[in-house]
């Protein structure tokens, strides 16, 4: 064999080489950068779970004990929402505008699922006639996620009732309509009626344009009205809204008893590798964290072997 033709194989072999080990370097930089992505997707799902915030929920039993906690970490706090029926149980902030809480969490950090907040031009008693509240709509049923599915008439029915804590005391919430509008919607985003003809308006609007309304509940402008909105999955700009009253009456929670019964997916099982990750010790996270860098090492040295190997056999 000619010089010649020696140099022109060793060039291929080194060719194939590069090329195997660019492949598997792009296949592992993908693998790498997909893991990564499912557990920032956690990561934000993690910030915006309810039972993160379960340590600050006030009680009678404490008498609102555990909710100063909260409000001396962040005083922007002052209230606390929860729905019965479902995960929504969230505290309640109110920022100097409507843009701080969309990327701020409970504890004044900044967190891409933000927070529950009340529109910066209500009052933090829930006087007005009519408050709006805001959330994010997240997956797995946190933040607002679940304002959506009132969309469905036999969720509606089922979920009447919740608890609003403001002032020191807890007061209940009665939810008359569900509605569907744009973000766009200034006559139904605009907070704090004062004017009694507009009141009047704007509760005859919210129940002739609802989706669903419950005709057992007789509401007046007398009434103080609250809105739940976030974003629709149905729609460009759409908003999906949970319309209620506060009342002085707390009604019972009949889903008190149950218990959210969560199967574990293959998803959610890697979606909680995270978790593990967290409690694992210091070697434990060098070594998941070097490990990519290992396979690369090791089939470089691999296909080194493989060469030489190859090249004796062909001499």
């Amino acid at each position: 064999m000619s010089i010649a033709a020696k140099a022109g194989k060793r060039v291929i072999r080194l060719t194939n080489g590069v090329v195997n080990l660019t492949v598997l370097t792009v296949i592992l930089l993908m693998l790498a950068f997909s893991c990564y992505a499912i557990w920032d997707t956690n990561q934000v799902h993690q910030a915006a779970n309810a039972e993160r915030y379960e340590e600050f929920k006030p009680s009678i039993e404490d008498e609102g004990t555990s909710f100063a906690k909260l409000h001396d970490i962040n005083p922007e706090v002052f209230a606390w929402l929860t729905v019965y029926g479902t995960y929504i149980d969230y505290p309640v902030e109110q920022g100097p505008d409507n843009l701080k809480y969309v990327n701020t969490d409970a504890l004044g950090n900044y967190s891409l699922s933000g927070a529950i907040f009340l529109d910066c031009k209500n009052s933090m008693d829930f006087s007005d006639f009519n408050s709006i509240l805001y959330g994010h709509h997240m997956e797995k049923k946190t933040m607002f996620g679940e304002i959506g599915e009132f969309s469905d008439k036999s969720y509606f029915d089922a979920r009447k009732y919740g608890v609003l804590y403001y002032s020191g005391q807890e007061h209940g919430l009665e939810f008359f309509a569900f509605l569907h509008t744009d973000a766009y919607d200034q006559f139904i985003f605009h907070p704090n009626i004062i004017d009694l003809d507009e009141q009047q308006l704007y509760l005859d609007t919210l129940l002739q344009t609802a989706r669903y309304v419950r005709e057992d509940v007789p509401v007046t402008v007398d009434d103080r009205i609250i809105l739940l909105s976030t974003c629709s999955e149905t729609s460009t700009n759409g908003r999906d809204l949970l319309v209620g009253r506060i009342t002085d009456e707390i009604y019972e929670n009949a889903f008190a008893e149950e218990k959210p019964v969560q199967r574990l997916s293959l998803i959610q099982a890697i979606d909680n590798l995270p978790g593990l990750f967290d409690q694992a010790p210091l070697w434990v996270k060098i070594m998941v964290l070097a490990l990519p860098l290992l396979l690369i090492l090791l089939l470089i040295v691999v296909l080194i072997v493989f060469r030489r190997r190859k090249r004796d056999v062909t001499r």
